[in-house]
């Protein structure tokens, strides 16, 4: 019957968006998951930020989900939840990014499960796929769209050509970015779930200070203008991949072309493409993290601890982390058009073997229209092939001195792979 089996109490850390909807979802859900699991969720005791106490809430408790965000005191309460045996759910990427090794330690020790669905992509069921249908894969590459406001503050660009700043105020009026947005723009949110995935991805040591992110903040809608001509697409792109022995953890804006799965992933939506030799390569998606999403996630890792559902986990080891890796890129150059410029562009290129994929150029008045002669500026956009960063930036660094150069020099990355059937 529904109303059968046995209770399991749930100590819900933090009622705000996420945890009044994971409340409101335990209640809504509890009949179907008595009847698959044998056993019923009922929310026992709630901490906020003015009532409840967690020691009271912890000692009645078989499971704490905690949905409070930030370092402290979420580490404290989830270290001592396990180290009492109790199983923790959280949807706190920063924490799990961050103290990861120290809780996972502490899950060893005392048997109780971690579960972090909801810190990943949203609704996604990234994690879970990773650590339990590809277990026994080798992967060799986890990348995706895993921010849905930067996401949407790129489709908006492209799709309507606003700027970043009239893309970034439409997010926010519809409460896909916070007030302050700096996490999500800046690539810090994307480089701590980038940092988790690749933990459980290699079951190496990754922490978010060793993942190198840039955001999108200085993005333009003329970048994406002259991109849509080499036919690409920009989106912000978190990439873990092994290399050389060694792994590389980063977040960067970059141009796809159409057919790269991750191209046709719009609006608030994210998505995580897992690369491995035993199955080539495999993409999901769905919508970000939001409010009912971000529950949803949660009340899963709820359905896998009542069904005892094993969850395997790398074991951390340390290991080198690669900094120089190669790409292609995108450049552009705002210079006078004047004779000889190319040429020494094209020497200084030259020099650290770059080598160019797609030109293109446009000059400009200096009142802004078409025209010729010598007071007139150019600009010229380039894609190049794939290259080492350290000597692609060697070359930008060189260009940028030339006396010609009337701007610093915009550098997108372009990952080149096309999955062409």
């Amino acid at each position: 019957m529904a109303g059968d089996g046995e209770i399991v109490k749930i100590g819900l850390l933090g009622r705000g968006t996420v945890g009044g909807a994971f409340a409101d979802l335990v209640a809504e859900r509890a009949d179907a998951i008595a009847t698959l699991t044998g056993k019923r969720p009922q929310v026992s005791g709630v901490l906020t930020s003015s009532t409840g106490d967690y020691d009271e809430i912890l000692a009645d408790a078989d499971v704490i989900v905690e949905l409070i965000g930030g370092l402290e005191p979420a580490r404290d309460y989830v270290a001592r939840a396990l180290a009492a045996g109790k199983p923790v759910i959280s949807a706190n990427k920063a924490l799990i990014s961050t103290y990861g090794e120290q809780l996972f330690a502490a899950s060893d020790d005392s048997g109780a499960p971690l579960l972090f669905e909801a810190a990943v992509a949203g609704v996604i069921p990234a994690i879970r796929v990773i650590e339990e249908s590809l277990a026994g894969a080798h992967i060799d590459r986890v990348h995706g769209i895993v921010n849905g406001t930067t996401n949407y503050i790129l489709t908006e660009m492209a799709r309507n050509g606003l700027s970043y700043a009239e893309a970034l105020g439409q997010a926010q009026a519809l409460g896909y970015a916070e007030a302050d947005p700096t996490a999500d723009v800046g690539g810090g949110d994307a480089a701590a779930k980038m940092a988790i995935l690749a933990r459980l991805a290699f079951g190496v040591d990754v922490t978010l200070d060793q993942v190198t992110y840039e955001g999108i903040e200085n993005i333009t809608a003329a970048d994406i203008a002259y991109a849509r001509e080499f036919d690409l697409v920009l989106k912000l792109v978190g990439t873990a991949e092994r290399i050389n022995g060694g792994v590389s953890v980063r977040v960067f804006p970059a141009f796809l072309y159409p057919s790269h799965p991750l191209a046709s992933v719009h609006g608030s939506f994210n998505a995580v493409t897992v690369e491995s030799p035993s199955i080539t390569e495999i993409t999901m998606s769905g919508p970000g993290a939001g409010g009912i999403q971000t529950a949803s996630a949660v009340l899963g890792d709820l359905v896998s601890i009542l069904n005892d559902t094993p969850r395997v986990r790398g074991d951390g080891a340390p290991v080198e982390i690669v900094k120089d890796v190669e790409s292609a890129f995108y450049l552009h150059l705002e210079v006078e058009d004047r004779p000889g410029v190319l040429a020494e562009i094209a020497s200084a290129l030259g020099d650290q073997d770059v080598s160019v994929r797609n030109f293109a150029q446009r000059t400009e008045s200096a009142e802004g229209g078409s025209g010729q002669g010598t007071d007139e500026a150019a600009r010229l956009v380039m894609v190049t092939h794939r290259t080492l960063e350290s000597k692609f930036s060697a070359a930008v660094d060189q260009i940028a001195e030339l006396s010609f150069v009337k701007a610093e020099p915009r550098v997108i990355r372009v990952i080149e792979e096309e999955f062409v059937d």
